[in-house]
C-alpha cells in the first residue's frame, strides 16, 4: 500500500455520519477502508456507521481490525472496545462481548457506559448476580438522584453482598436510614 491516508476525505465521511447521512458515509467509509486496511481510525469510524445503520454484523470484522491496529486515540480506543462489546451483545455472542467489555473495564476502569454494557452481558451468560453488583456500584457512585444519594450506603453495601440479610445500620456509616426500615432488616 502506497501513499498517505486522506484525513479530509475522512473527515468528510465522518462528517456525513454526524449529519445522519450514513448511508453516503458508509460508501466512503468502506472505499476508505478497503485503500487503507491497516489504518485503525478509518477502520473504527468504519465500523461506528455500520453500527449507527443497525450493520452489527457488518461492524465486527472493522472493529476488531481497529483494535487490532495502533493509532486510535484513548477515547477512540474506549469507543471501539465499547462498540465491539455491545455489538457482540447485541448479536447475541454474549461470551464475546463479556471478554471484549471486560478488557475494556480494565484498560479503562472509570468508564461507566463500558461497566454497563458489561453488566448486561454478565446478565446474558448466566451471571446476574455479577451483572446486579456492578450495576449497582455504578448507580451509588454516579447517581445525582436526591432518592438515591440517600440511600447510596444501602446500595453500597448490598452492591458487595446481594444475598445479605442482616443489615447492620451501623455499618452503613450514618446513611440516614433512621426511620426508613433499613435499620430493622433481617
Amino acid at each position: 500500500m502506497t501513499g498517505s491516508v486522506d484525513r479530509d476525505a475522512l473527515a468528510r465521511a465522518v462528517r456525513l455520519r454526524e449529519d445522519g447521512l450514513r448511508e453516503e458515509a458508509r460508501e466512503q467509509l468502506v472505499e476508505l477502508s478497503a485503500r487503507f486496511p491497516d489504518d485503525a481510525e478509518i477502520a473504527y469510524q468504519t465500523a461506528w456507521v455500520h453500527d449507527a445503520l443497525g450493520l452489527e454484523a457488518d461492524a465486527v470484522p472493522y472493529y476488531v481490525r481497529a483494535l487490532a491496529g495502533s493509532g486510535l486515540s484513548a477515547d477512540d480506543r474506549r469507543g471501539a472496545l465499547l462498540g465491539l462489546g455491545s455489538t457482540y451483545r447485541t448479536l447475541g455472542r454474549y461470551p464475546e462481548a463479556v471478554a471484549t467489555l471486560s478488557g475494556g473495564v480494565t484498560e479503562f476502569p472509570e468508564d461507566d457506559a463500558l461497566q454497563t454494557f458489561l453488566a448486561m452481558a454478565l446478565y446474558n451468560v448466566g451471571r446476574a448476580h455479577d451483572g446486579m453488583r456492578l450495576l449497582l456500584t455504578v448507580l451509588a457512585e454516579t447517581s445525582g438522584d436526591a432518592d438515591l444519594i440517600a440511600y447510596r450506603s444501602a446500595i453500597e453495601h448490598y452492591a458487595k453482598d446481594l444475598d445479605a440479610t442482616d443489615l447492620n445500620a451501623t455499618d452503613l456509616d450514618g446513611a440516614g436510614l433512621d426511620g426508613t426500615g433499613l435499620d430493622a432488616v433481617e
